[in-house]
């Protein structure tokens, strides 16, 4: 089982380094932003992102959870490449539906909904990135099953660097608007597929395989309510505070859950590695245990983020331009929230393994619904920390459902109330941390709330479930 986590945590490590350059790179360009973009001209930024992401939802249309159960089932090279050309045709059929509705649909609300003049146009940029993304995201994605870790880190932080040097140099030299940084996201996008064109080519064939389609969209098309519910929770809320509130308010709640994204500097190694490992290791005789240590390292791993963002919060918004000061306050909580968003992958193995995908389309769905709820109850009064709530509310419910129903088919032998009181011990010092940092009062009580977290970890003994030895090292 250790070689199993080595490899684990080797590859783990790679994309975990790569996720902290991609990180660290937005994180230097958000002062560059806010430098040339106001709160209110900022906020375009902030929608076109969420609107390409609901749009690659859409165009992915669950293949990526088909590719990768098909991949790893199968042994056979030429079926791999067949299913691989099978979810290619499928992405660039749904990016020429999409392109097809902004033409019909887009003139209606563009501007409104970015709130700028030229909307219609940078909804067309928006498909352009969205074709590019669609492209290299595929080939990148089977690079990654087949452990070419190396290569896809290298090309994903290439790409990232581009998009800020060109952003940067479209903003000082060229035109001071959120166009500049949709031209340098389109020429990265360009040089990043030029740079996978020999693989990629391989990716490409438009002959339909029915027996492989039938495959692909019988496992995936059940993933794609979940995903839109999973968009919906993720990002509708900016879209309710564009039309409920101000173009300022977009933009400090959007560069507030830019800031929150920094979770994923703990998570987001895993989470590439964890699906093509997952899936490997499904049959073997030990999986359950070494399961369940995972789910408690990660969750350990995962609320500690959340205490340290907390806490340097305060410090860290000084370095955006006037205007952005309040964004901190809501940080936390965001990123509290975005480590749900990828938990729920790594407890809900079972449902992957058995195929019963349906059951995460409903725990998002109906999350997705109380998220919109809370989101039309609480905005008009509470504006920002009304879309904190919902996000945060919505996607508890749905992961202690999901897991819950991915323990009945697939037991991990993992203690619930051990992980429930981990991550409320966790949410309410959070709350408390920013409460003493919004009322100046001692820093003691920062030191008190991670003191009572760290007691948590030792009471429920965490340190002994971790300790347990499999059935497979037992019998040795």
């Amino acid at each position: 089982m250790l070689q199993k986590l080595k490899g684990l945590g080797g590859d783990s490590l790679l994309y975990a380094l790569m996720n902290v350059g991609t990180k660290m790179i937005a994180f230097i360009m958000m002062p560059v932003y806010t430098h040339f973009l106001t709160a209110p001209e900022y906020a375009p930024v902030d929608i076109i992102d969420r609107w390409t992401s609901m749009l690659l939802f859409l165009v992915i249309l669950g293949t990526d959870s088909a590719l990768a159960f098909y991949y790893f089932d199968t042994k056979d090279e030429n079926k791999r490449k067949v299913y691989v050309q099978n979810v290619l045709n499928i992405r660039l059929a749904m990016v020429l539906l999409l392109f097809l509705v902004v033409v019909l649909v887009g003139p209606f609300f563009a501007d409104t909904l970015l709130k700028s003049d030229n909307g219609l146009y940078l909804l067309y940029l928006s498909i352009a990135i969205l074709l590019l993304d669609t492209l290299s995201a595929l080939v990148l994605t089977v690079l990654r099953y087949e452990f070419k870790t190396l290569k896809v880190v290298i090309l994903t932080v290439l790409k990232m660097l581009l998009v800020a040097i060109g952003s940067y140099l479209f903003l000082e030299l060229v035109i001071e608007s959120v166009e500049g940084i949709i031209y340098a996201r389109i020429i990265s996008g360009v040089l990043i597929v030029l740079l996978l064109a020999r693989p990629l080519a391989k990716a490409i064939n438009f002959k339909i395989n029915k027996e492989v389609l039938k495959d692909l969209l019988k496992y995936g098309l059940p993933l794609v309510p979940a995903s839109i519910a999973f968009w919906v929770i993720l990002n509708s809320s900016s879209f309710f505070l564009a039309f409920m509130k101000t173009a300022e308010d977009v933009g400090i709640y959007g560069v507030a859950t830019k800031f929150a994204a920094l979770i994923t500097l703990v998570t987001s190694g895993i989470q590439m590695a964890w699906r093509p490992y997952s899936m490997s290791l499904k049959d073997k005789p030990d999986s359950k245990e070494l399961f369940s240590k995972v789910y408690l390292i990660i969750l350990i791993m995962g609320t500690v983020g959340v205490l340290v963002v907390a806490t340097i919060m305060p410090y860290v918004i000084l370095l955006l331009g006037d205007g952005y000061e309040s964004a901190y306050q809501y940080v936390a909580l965001l990123a509290a929230a975005t480590f749900l968003n990828f938990y729920y992958l790594i407890i809900s193995v079972g449902i992957f393994f058995q195929k019963k995908t349906k059951i995460i389309s409903y725990a998002f769905m109906a999350a997705a619904v109380l998220n919109i709820v809370l989101n039309l109850l609480l905005i008009p009064k509470y504006t920002i920390w009304g879309v904190v709530v919902a996000f945060l509310v919505s996607n508890i419910i749905a992961v202690i459902y999901i897991f819950i129903k991915s323990q009945k088919i697939y037991y991990v032998p993992v203690s619930y109330w051990k992980m429930s009181l981990i991550f409320l011990i966790m949410l309410i010092g959070t709350i408390g941390i920013v409460y003493v940092q919004e009322n100046g009062l001692s820093p003691l009580y920062i030191v008190l709330a991670w003191g009572v977290y760290l007691a948590t970890l030792l009471i429920t003994r965490v340190d002994k479930e971790l300790r347990k030895k499999t059935i497979h090292e037992t019998a040795n």
